[in-house]
């Protein structure tokens, strides 16, 4: 009777423990989107960016990270560690080739059976791997860097031009991911109402915002003493006129992807970010 009573008290003792321990937890990551579009400018001012219309259009009705900053100086860079978790030893904006084992955003999607893109102004196709041509610029777009997309013409083909977007709507092929890099505009201002023109409309078709997550951020600071830039959410998953002023970084955004689609990391950086968290509607 004794050994029985212990053995109650103890089993008790435990699930009181367990109740208390899971209480503790956090609650799951569930940010509620099955596809992301992701538009990553080249360069800009925080200040003057959250003073652009369209872009306080975006704050009211996403989540803006006040305290969002790049991890790297001077462009390339850090469009390499948003889909890299690392900036892979990039250090400049000349042209890079990085290793053909080196993983990339792109393997995780494709390992889950998920689909990515590239979109990039003045793409000229054809694996083409000079650092420019008219408005096109290689260390704009990190994809055609890695050696396993530049030598692979299929995975070349994942990068198109920005214009193949509307024929893509069209035809009901945009894919699970896309990360869309313009042309520099040359600042806030300019980039800003070029958006406008370009996503206006696409914000507001609900064809298109369905279980997405649209991204806005800069792939670098245009002030020399502050790496803070602006970083807008939008989609149904997001609180309107959210804001964190948790910082994070272009890591912590790859994480996030990496924890919502269910993709693993690269066991980078992104290893160690935490994912963007605290402006989900179901938190």
């Amino acid at each position: 009777m004794m050994k029985t009573l212990t053995a109650l008290l103890l089993l008790g003792a435990l699930a009181c423990g367990a109740r208390a321990d899971d209480a503790d937890q956090p609650p799951p990551y569930a940010p509620g989107f099955k596809r992301a579009f992701v538009v990553v400018l080249e360069k800009g001012d925080y200040a003057q960016a959250i003073r652009q219309p369209f872009f306080k259009k975006l704050m009211k009705r996403g989540a803006t990270l006040t305290n969002y900053h790049v991890v790297a100086r001077p462009v390339q860079p850090n469009y390499v560690a948003l889909i890299a978790g690392a900036t892979m030893g990039v250090t400049t904006d000349e042209r890079t080739e990085i290793g053909m084992y080196e993983r990339h955003l792109g393997d995780l999607f494709e390992a889950v059976g998920s689909t990515w893109t590239a979109y990039t102004d003045g793409w000229p196709g054809h694996c083409f791997r000079k650092p420019e041509l008219a408005v096109y610029a290689r260390r704009r777009e990190p994809f055609i860097s890695f050696l396993d997309i530049q030598t692979v013409p299929f995975r070349c083909a994942q990068i198109e031009e920005a214009g193949r977007l509307e024929s893509d709507l069209a035809a009901g092929t945009l894919k699970d991911f896309a990360l869309f890099t313009p042309a520099d505009d040359g600042g806030a201002k300019p980039a800003a109402e070029r958006l406008e023109k370009r996503f206006g409309p696409l914000l507001d078709d609900p064809a298109f915002m369905k279980d997405r997550l649209f991204v806005l951020t800069f792939a670098a600071s245009a002030d020399a003493k502050n790496d803070r830039v602006l970083t807008i959410l939008v989609g149904q998953s997001v609180k309107p006129g959210a804001t964190s002023d948790v910082r994070y970084d272009h890591y912590s955004l790859l994480r996030t992807f990496e924890d919502a689609f269910g993709l693993g990391t690269l066991h980078r950086h992104d290893d160690e970010a935490a994912h963007i968290d605290g402006i989900w509607r179901d938190q």
